[in-house]
C-alpha cells in the first residue's frame, strides 16, 4: 500500500472517529437537557399564581417580581424554573409576563398570531410541561383578536399567513353554526378558537396528554381583555 493510500485511510479513519465521538458526546447531552423535571408547585398552585398576579395587574399594584441583577444572576447559573407554561397570541397588547406579574424565568411563554397551535408550539409546550417540569399549562386567547377577526370575515392574506391561521376556521365554522354574526361572532370565535387549540395541543402530543392523564399538568383555557387587562378563565 502506498504512503499517500495509508496516509488517507487514517484521515478517514480519524473523521469517522471523531464524527461517532461528536454524536455521542452531543446525545448525551442531549440527554441530559431533556431529562424529565418534576414540578415544584401543582397545577392548582399554579393557577393560583397566575390569578393573584392578574389580579394585582388589574387593580394597579403589581409587585413586578423577579426583575432584579439578582434573579438574572441566579437564572443565569442555575437555569430556569418556572411554574407555567403559556401559549398566546404575539399581539403587542398582550405581554404575558406583564399581565400576571410575573418575572425573568417564571414562566415559558409561547407567542404566536392568533395562539394557534402547530408543531412548533406543540413541541415547545412538550419542552416546557415535560422538562422543564411546568405543571400548568395555559392557552390564552384576547379580545379582538386580529388573526381570528381575519379569518372570521374571510378577509384576504398573502404569504404564510394563509397557512399559519388554518385552524383558525374550524373555530369559526362552529361559532358561525350557531347562528352568530358581526362582532358576536368574531367574540365567540375566540373563545372557540382557544379550544381549538387545547384540542390539537392534547391530540398531538402524547407526551403532554400522559402528563395530563396522571394528573401531572393541567390545561386550562383563558382569555385576555386588551380594555380592562382581565384574564377570565373559560
Amino acid at each position: 500500500m502506498s504512503e499517500h493510500c495509508s496516509h488517507e485511510i487514517s484521515r478517514r479513519h480519524f473523521l469517522t472517529t471523531t464524527a461517532i465521538g461528536s454524536v455521542a458526546l452531543l446525545m448525551g447531552g442531549f440527554g441530559k437537557a431533556f431529562a424529565f423535571s418534576a414540578p415544584t408547585v401543582t397545577p392548582d398552585e399554579a393557577l393560583k399564581q397566575l390569578k393573584e398576579g392578574n389580579a394585582r395587574f388589574v387593580s394597579g399594584n403589581a409587585k413586578h417580581p423577579d426583575l432584579t441583577k439578582d434573579r438574572l444572576a441566579d437564572t443565569a447559573k442555575n437555569g430556569q424554573h418556572p411554574f407555567a407554561t403559556i401559549i398566546g397570541c404575539s399581539d403587542s397588547r398582550v405581554p404575558v409576563e406583564e399581565i400576571f406579574d410575573q418575572g425573568i424565568g417564571d414562566i415559558f411563554t409561547i407567542r404566536v398570531a392568533g395562539n394557534v397551535v402547530h408543531t412548533d408550539e406543540i413541541g415547545s409546550s412538550e419542552y416546557g410541561a415535560g422538562h422543564l417540569g411546568t405543571p400548568l399549562i395555559v392557552v390564552m386567547g384576547h379580545t379582538k383578536c386580529g388573526a381570528v377577526t381575519a379569518v372570521a370575515k374571510s378577509d384576504k392574506v398573502g404569504g404564510s399567513i394563509p397557512k399559519l391561521v388554518e385552524t383558525i376556521a374550524p373555530a369559526v365554522a362552529r361559532s358561525k353554526a350557531k347562528g352568530l354574526t358581526g362582532d358576536a361572532l368574531i367574540a365567540d370565535a375566540i373563545i372557540e378558537n382557544v379550544r381549538e387549540s387545547i384540542s390539537l395541543l392534547l391530540k398531538n402530543s402524547e407526551e403532554i396528554s400522559h402528563l395530563v392523564h396522571e394528573g401531572k399538568v393541567k390545561v386550562v383555557p383563558a382569555l385576555y381583555n386588551i380594555e380592562t387587562g382581565k384574564v377570565d378563565w373559560l
